[in-house]
């Protein structure tokens, strides 16, 4: 008899699939934002699909092809085996949060937007309008962009500059905050900038498991896009804590603890749900036009009773979740595509930022060239001439410790921590507190040769001190209170707020190309009145430069509020490119 699970599963499959074959355009109605108001264009040979697929906690030891004994992980391990397998691929920080918002915008933890959890001391902060993302970037060039799991970035509301429909994607479909993301079995899940109550799991009921609506959502996604170039981030909450999943199955008689049982069933659920993506690809026609990217936001972790030890989870390294040693960074990363990505290994020192400018660059979309990241594209297209970095950067400040994780730092694991790698030499310090200002000399250093000890057990430090040093400065100027960015793309500036007001657009290019024949347009808000009183248009808008113009617009009378959209278009390398901003006056 199938599960209560999976006939769960597979209504709501069902009912995804059905609305899509009806034409209904209500699961993937565009939302009122910047993301929403792009033409699409038709998917072209040499333009990808993307599918970005973000594990929550799963370990560097916790997939087969890295390892793992105990854990059954088929689909990722074949994964593994015909495509590009990443041994030294390195999320940002060691928490969720920073993690996430550097993968998406390409910035590591000195220079991001958020650099903590929400408990942690500086608070969670939130996207801004100044954070480009790779879905932003992919946008320019027509692709339809999904976000359909964990978001995980606050405030818990519609219309906001942090919302994942003002960054990008156009779908958007799970939880918006961090806090939110810890229940399996929640009350709502948020479509866009409605909230959509389940009401099974009302009361404290366990009726949905969210990772099935998320995997109906992905699915549909793709059904829905087959014949469009398309960009999907999904990112289950699977397996972070607390450890719960209908199905324990064929570790439910494995002489473990309940947590480790359902932990184990998690990565295996998390596999299949990758084995399903892949499935449909495949079925559509689309596999060998599509790019897909199966990673971690961080090390395994030890929370609600899940021991990582019992098997092995963060492989032959150290540390795990929240620890700044190679466990709690170092993620399994997998790149997949047949016929286009060479089946391999590669030990590329390759920090997750290096997202944004690779997907770019496979789509022949424009990118700030004020990130972090570098562009892998030239190593998944099986070429050998792949920038690399001179050194990866990483910071914690992180209020909460676990047991283990806290005595792998020695007991230091609520102080302020930031670590370096350069070459195959890594150093971690830790402050004496929480302040990262004070001097050099109260921090602990440790440094460490990977090449020989990547358990990171051999403290080099007092041997090598001009070395620790080095790597110390490194640090101190990676690290930014304030990252300035370079204007990039559209934006708006309102002045006045009665009738008759003035709008203020600037295009600028912060890329590393020229752009030709850019143009400014603002859209006649709802039965009102645009009078431009600039030009705008330019021939060419050279690396650095900008185009600025003006427009005066009455409101119509009696409307309560005025949508603006302003869009930049211009031509790169022949190729057009839509940047598109919007402002909603009240």
């Amino acid at each position: 008899m199938p599960s209560r699970r999976r006939l769960l599963t597979g209504a709501a499959a069902l009912v995804a699939a059905s609305a899509c074959d009806a034409g209904d355009p209500a699961p993937y109605a565009s939302h009122d934002s910047r993301a929403a108001a792009l033409p699409a264009t038709r998917a072209a040979s040499g333009r990808p699909n993307v599918v970005v697929i973000l594990a929550d906690d799963l370990g560097y030891g916790e997939l087969g092809s890295y390892g793992q004994k105990l854990i059954r992980t088929p689909r990722l391990d074949a994964l593994a085996a015909d495509g590009l397998r990443f041994t030294d691929a390195y999320a940002a920080a060691p928490v969720c949060a920073p993690s996430r918002c550097s993968l998406l915008t390409g910035l590591h933890s000195g220079h991001a937007t958020v650099r903590e959890n929400p408990w942690g001391p500086g608070g969670q902060g939130a996207l801004t309008e100044r954070d480009f993302t790779f879905a932003e970037a992919l946008r320019t060039r027509g692709y339809r962009t999904g976000a359909i799991g964990k978001w995980g970035f606050g405030p818990e509301a519609p219309d906001q500059p942090s919302h994942p429909n003002s960054r990008g994607f156009e779908e958007f479909y799970g939880y918006l905050t961090h806090h939110h993301a810890h229940g399996y079995y929640p009350e709502y899940l948020w479509h866009n900038g409605t909230r959509e109550e389940i009401p099974g799991n009302r009361g404290g009921a366990h009726e949905v498991y969210a990772p099935d609506l998320i995997e109906a959502r992905a699915l549909s996604f793709v059904d829905a896009h087959r014949n469009e170039p398309f960009l999907l981030y999904l990112a289950p909450t699977l397996p972070h804590a607390p450890s719960q999943d209908p199905d324990v199955g064929e570790y439910a008689d494995r002489p473990w603890s309940g947590p480790d049982r359902r932990h184990a069933a998690q990565v295996t659920s998390f596999d299949t749900l990758v084995g399903k993506v892949t499935d449909r690809l495949t079925d559509l026609g689309l596999a060998e036009r599509t790019i897909v990217l199966v990673t971690s936001d961080n090390g395994p972790h030890e929370e609600g009773g899940t021991d990582p030890e019992v098997f092995d989870g963060n492989g032959p390294l150290r540390g795990i979740k929240r620890n700044l040693y190679e466990g709690g960074i170092r993620v399994p990363l997998i790149a997949w595509s047949p016929r286009r990505i060479p089946a391999g290994t590669t030990d590329r020192p390759t920090p997750l930022t290096d997202l944004l400018p690779t997907l770019a660059d496979l789509a022949g979309a424009p990118a700030p060239t004020d990130v972090d990241g570098l562009s892998l594209a030239p190593l998944l297209r099986g070429g050998t001439d792949v920038a690399r970095h001179d050194s990866l950067y990483f910071y914690r400040n992180h209020a909460g410790v676990t047991p283990l994780a806290d005595a792998t730092d020695h007991g230091r694991g609520r102080r302020l921590a930031e670590a370096l790698r350069r070459g195959d030499l890594k150093a971690v310090r830790f402050a004496p507190g929480q302040n990262r200002r004070v001097p050099d000399d109260q921090w602990d250093v440790e440094l460490y040769d990977l090449a020989r000890d990547p358990g990171e057990r051999d403290d080099l430090a007092t041997a090598r001190p001009a070395e620790a040093a080095a790597l110390v400065r490194l640090m101190r100027s990676a690290w930014a209170p304030a990252y300035v960015r370079r204007p990039f793309g559209v934006t708006l500036e309102v002045t006045g707020q009665g009738p008759e007001f003035t709008v203020t657009a600037t295009f600028s290019n912060s890329s590393a190309k020229p752009w030709t024949v850019p143009r400014l347009t603002l859209e006649a808000p709802s039965g009102g009145r645009v009078r431009a009183t600039d030009p705008v248009t330019a021939a060419r808008l050279d690396v650095g430069e900008r185009l600025t113009a003006r427009w005066s617009v009455t409101r119509a009378r009696l409307s309560p509020s005025v949508r603006l959209v302003c869009r930049g278009t211009a031509r790169l390398a022949g190729d057009e490119v839509t940047f598109t901003a919007t402002r909603t006056l009240r």
